[in-house]
């Protein structure tokens, strides 16, 4: 047997995290970060603990992609945003497309066919009027595609390096058809999940032109007004329970709210959500999942089983739903919880992001 021989005991330096980084933002946040932009969890907090106790009100408490407000009798639906997408063309489509076609949308998912908007301008000094043109030509027309009339808006210039060439704001107001109900909260278990196309395509064509990340990928945006997919689908039953489009944060970020708004549970099939090739690939390389990639012309839908068949049949249809699938159901199991199926038979939770992993795609 050996001896033991007692040493001092020296302790361990203390590690030294003065050059170390963190690749997203920390939750307790004195200043605003870009994750608040993204759509996940620093967004959600954001409203619920700064914006939400500070405007109050019975309507802003359901947090929908659009208001739906009693007036004059008429049931209508109302909704802004604002737009800061960089660059500000991109394949497929460009900042003025994304104006209308993403409040024409976020009105569609309360059921809603859009009537009019508004549209500001908030410009850079030393922005060039051809580029400012092109942009306002491009809104024009994305309008009148989308059956719907600029009817109002604004103006405003900002000194040079204080913006970014160009900033959209549009706001919009529709006419809610009688018996149509569609809201987060009324997910309900034993629905069916369907999605009207490929995922990703969006983020993807935005990232294929942006400084230092050109990797040759030939994907288009998915930019589209959806206002005539829902009617498509409202005509097969007035009894659809949510409409969600996955913009920011993709349709991780979308699923995830729903299910937390309704304290259900998501259970999706990893083999049946549609996710092109090339943006597989492009996501493959940059590290990126296709489920948190953006989208500006898809939709997900909560159906009943009764009538989800046919409502996916229409939705196969139209042209902005040829690539329409049914991805999963609504559980009771897990609630506020989305979990998908893999293909080699394991299941994971999809989680909420807590920022983005994609700044400016809209």
């Amino acid at each position: 047997m050996s001896e033991t021989t007692d040493l001092p005991q020296v302790a361990p330096a203390a590690p030294d995290f003065s050059g170390w980084t963190c690749p997203a933002p920390l939750r307790d946040q004195e200043r605003i970060v870009m994750g608040h932009g993204g759509g996940g969890a620093l967004s959600a907090e954001l409203v619920e603990h700064v914006f939400a106790p500070a405007f109050g009100g019975r309507v802003l408490s359901s947090l929908a992609d659009s208001a739906a407000v009693e007036l004059g009798g008429a049931r209508l639906a109302f909704s802004t945003d604002s737009f800061v997408v960089r660059p500000l063309f991109f394949p497929g489509g460009s900042i003025g497309d994304l104006a209308v076609n993403g409040t024409v949308n976020d009105l569609a998912m309360s059921g809603a066919r859009a009537a009019y908007l508004s549209c500001g301008f908030i410009l850079e000094e030393g922005v060039e009027m051809a580029v400012v043109a092109r942009v306002a030509e491009a809104l024009g027309a994305a309008a009148r595609t989308a059956g719907v009339e600029v009817a109002t808006g604004d103006t405003k210039v900002v000194e040079a390096g204080r913006g970014d060439g160009i900033y959209l704001n549009t706001s919009g107001i529709g006419l809610i058809p009688q018996g149509v109900d569609i809201r987060p909260q009324r997910a309900t278990p034993g629905d069916v999940v369907l999605v009207s196309g490929p995922i990703g395509e969006h983020g993807v064509a935005v990232l294929s032109v942006r400084e230092g990340l050109e990797f040759g990928v030939g994907v288009k945006s998915d930019c589209a007004a959806l206002g005539s997919l829902v009617e498509a689908m409202l005509a097969v039953t007035p009894d659809i329970h949510v409409l969600r489009d996955p913009t920011r944060g993709g349709l991780a970020s979308a699923l995830g709210e729903i299910a937390a708004a309704a304290s259900v549970g998501v259970a999706l099939r990893e083999r049946d959500i549609p996710v092109p090739p090339e943006v597989a690939n492009a996501c493959a390389i940059l590290g990126l999942d296709p489920m948190y990639v953006a989208n500006e012309g898809k939709l997900v839908a909560f159906v009943p089983p009764a009538h989800a068949e046919a409502v996916l049949a229409a939705m196969r249809a139209h042209p902005l739903g040829a690539g329409a699938a049914a991805i999963g159901e609504c559980v009771k199991a897990h609630p506020g919880m989305v979990t998908v199926r893999t293909a080699l038979g394991g299941t994971r939770v999809v989680d909420l992001p807590i920022g983005e992993q994609l700044p400016r795609i809209c």
